[in-house]
């Protein structure tokens, strides 16, 4: 799975706008959205909020998560504690990505939120590549990373199958009692 797959699934969460227009329920696929009533708040996927926003249709309201202080403790909980702290949603680094593209007046201190995801997403990647480190070091078979998002585990389930493949190709060409393959024609 590449980013742009799991930024089309985070596009699916909810995020709350605040609409200035009327339309009655729409009937989609994914389920009923509105009714749409100016000054009145609903939840919608974040797609439609992107959308509605762009056309200047709405005001987005943040989620309860982006806010600096809150997003500053899990900064620093995230630096003091060894393993991988709970996020407050799986999407938070695609979310915040989306938001602050498209909706950076709706959002108060945007630029300091975007400072402590960035905080966040680089300790939890150092993390990430540590525990790699030692896993591969210590010739482990199988590993339990909890609270890790799709993003992280994006970001390094490639370079971690690939070497967990070529250890693999090691291990079987140096196991003992084997007789090695002559290569004459």
């Amino acid at each position: 799975m590449d980013p742009a797959e799991a930024e089309f699934l985070a596009e699916k969460e909810t995020v709350t706008v605040i609409p200035n227009f009327s339309l009655d329920r729409i009937y989609l696929i994914g389920g009923d959205l509105g009714p749409f009533n100016p000054g009145l708040p609903v939840e919608v996927p974040l797609w439609l909020a992107i959308n509605l926003k762009q056309r200047q249709k709405c005001r987005l309201i943040p989620p309860e998560w982006m806010d600096a202080e809150k997003l500053e403790e899990i900064r620093d909980q995230e630096r003091k504690e060894d393993t991988f702290t709970p996020m407050p949603n799986p999407y938070y680094m695609e979310l915040t990505k989306l938001l602050l593209n498209y909706a950076t007046d709706n959002i108060p201190k945007a630029d300091e939120i975007r400072t402590l995801v960035k905080d966040t997403w680089d300790t939890r990647i150092a993390k990430l590549r540590l525990s790699a480190d030692s896993f591969v070091k210590q010739q482990e078979a199988h590993a339990k990373l909890d609270n890790l998002t799709l993003m992280e585990i994006n970001t390094t389930g490639t370079f971690l199958t690939q070497a967990l493949d070529h250890m693999y190709k090691l291990r079987t060409n140096l196991q003992p009692g084997e007789t090695a393959q002559s290569q004459d024609f």
